[in-house]
């Protein structure tokens, strides 16, 4: 039985369909502060199969000794945390607060429970701003704002903790960029208020949802003058997880992977995808750089093809199709 912390969110739910597609039990903790249970009842009715929920907050000590004592798990994905990188900026505390202490009540149940193999939702934030644009699990981490820190934090916390239990097994993933949906069109990423990333903001002017797209900055020194970035479908990402579970059952100690599809695409690149998979114009204007965006980079991706057989099979436009056909059929998210 897999533990999934932060079940009903954006990859959370996608892992989710996956494992019990796969044959997994799954019980979800989720304080639905970013999310909703809308997206489980609907993996439900996906895949026939029951998930057990817990409306709890990852920080509750009690509340997950119990779930821990209740279930027979061996096995734990931590996607739980807060996730705006600008957000982070505003209210650096409560990201340290939050993201920090969720993962310590988890180990420290994880620990009373005799449960010795975890995967965790981690970043490509937490590479800074390396020189190279193809970013490499073996270079020095950094982090440029508060969200990226608690994900570098994080990571450091479970390599220590690993250290010092031999038995404790732990993936950290590196995600770049993800967007899609599953082809369904039944779940997907249903961001609060303003989007903070692309594909959402994309899809949400080809509903009518905004008037236009502004992209930040066209001077960079990359190949149309726009940012670029390495994209990779939920379904392709999700899969990814159940392949570091896989992976835990046969090795030991920290393992970690880039999650992407190793190749960048522009801003430009992905609207004109875009319009082409869907037929839907996009309007946009060019507005100023965003500080702190790095012009281009992507994954390194050699490691995880090597040791978990992890390959993207999903195009670009079949992102921008499975995006915008989950944002067509719900142009609310899930309300």
């Amino acid at each position: 039985m897999v533990l999934v912390t932060g079940g009903a969110g954006y990859i959370g739910s996608h892992t989710v369909l996956e494992l019990l597609n796969s044959g997994k039990q799954v019980v979800v903790v989720d304080d639905l502060s970013n999310s909703s249970d809308v997206a489980l009842k609907r993996i439900e009715d996906l895949t026939g199969k029951k998930v057990i929920f817990y409306k709890e907050n990852v920080a509750n000590q009690n509340a997950l000794d119990s779930i821990f004592k209740k279930h027979k798990i061996d096995s734990v994905i931590h996607f739980a945390g807060f996730k705006a990188v600008g957000e982070s900026v505003e209210k650096p505390l409560m990201y340290y607060d939050n993201n920090l202490s969720s993962t310590i009540s988890l180990l420290k149940a994880m620990n009373k429970a005799n449960v010795k193999k975890l995967v965790f939702s981690s970043s490509a934030t937490v590479y800074g701003l390396p020189d190279s644009v193809r970013f490499i699990e073996t270079f020095t981490t950094s982090s440029l704002n508060p969200y990226g820190n608690t994900k570098k934090v994080i990571e450091e916390i479970l390599i220590d903790e690993s250290g010092a239990d031999k038995n404790l097994r732990v993936a950290l993933l590196r995600y770049f960029n993800p967007v899609g949906a599953h082809k369904s069109g039944l779940i997907g990423e249903d961001p609060r208020g303003i989007p903070n990333n692309l594909m959402p903001f994309i899809t949400q002017v080809a509903v009518g949802k905004r008037e236009k797209l502004s992209v930040f900055g066209n001077d960079y020194n990359t190949r149309d003058g726009t940012c670029i970035r390495d994209y990779i479908h939920v379904v392709d990402l999700s899969l990814g997880h159940l392949l570091a579970l896989d992976a835990l059952d046969k090795k030991t100690g920290v393992l970690i992977y880039n999650l992407g599809t190793g190749r960048g695409s522009s801003v430009l690149e992905v609207v004109n995808a875009f319009i082409k998979a869907t037929g839907v114009n996009v309007p946009y204007v060019i507005a100023p750089r965003r500080a702190g965006d790095a012009p281009e980079y992507f994954a390194a991706t050699d490691k995880a093809q090597k040791e978990l057989g992890f390959v993207a099979t999903h195009s670009l436009e079949d992102m921008c199709r499975d995006h915008y056909n989950w944002q067509k059929n719900n142009p609310n998210g899930y309300n």
